[in-house]
């Protein structure tokens, strides 16, 4: 479906550019693009699709890991037990969680498959007595505020979820499902 006059303005806007910017970018003329927003003109299929990708681009390279987000990050102790952790993830409806030490940095990190996998391996029967320090996997990685939508994505391709900070301190998650969500609501 082609995007209406008022849409392909709504997105130029929220890319934050002017006409001209716009017209620079798709290799079109800012007459052009005026003539588009106010509906004079019905451009060809292959010009409409140069604007949508400019704007796309423009969107895409602006979008930070902040924007993406979901804040507060779910945290556990490394001496809490696992029975507990297992009813923390079940309660907020979460796969993994960040594991801090005694003054709050994050040391580790406990997935569901971190905790099926000790369950498979071991031979003791109160695995869930067990301190998350016990189990704990190595830390999800650590992006800035600012991180790019590219470098959130790569990392995203390899790690369940990515751990976002704000002068050294733990301010947010991007999982898989966060980035899914945030690039649906561009469309």
């Amino acid at each position: 479906m082609l995007p209406k006059p008022e849409d392909l303005r709504r997105l130029r806007l929220k890319a934050k550019l002017t006409q001209k910017e716009l017209a620079k970018k798709a290799g079109v003329s800012q007459s052009l693009i005026a003539r588009i927003e106010r509906g004079d003109v019905n451009p060809r299929l292959s010009t409409i699709r140069r604007i949508v990708e400019a704007l796309h681009q423009v969107l895409e390279e602006g979008e930070t890991a902040e924007s993406m987000m979901h804040s507060p990050v779910i945290v556990v102790h490394k001496d809490d037990p696992i029975d507990s952790i297992v009813k923390i993830m079940e309660a907020n409806g979460i796969s993994q969680v960040p594991v801090v030490d005694d003054h709050g940095k994050v040391i580790g990190t406990i997935t569901e498959s971190t905790i099926l996998r000790y369950l498979s391996r071991s031979k003791e029967e109160n695995v869930f007595e067990k301190k998350a320090k016990d189990i704990m996997e190595q830390p999800l990685p650590v992006i800035p505020e600012k991180a790019k939508n590219s470098t959130v994505l790569s990392l995203l391709s390899e790690y369940p979820a990515v751990l976002v900070t704000s002068s050294g301190k733990l301010v947010g998650i991007i999982t898989k499902i966060d980035f899914i969500k945030a690039r649906l609501k561009r469309t």
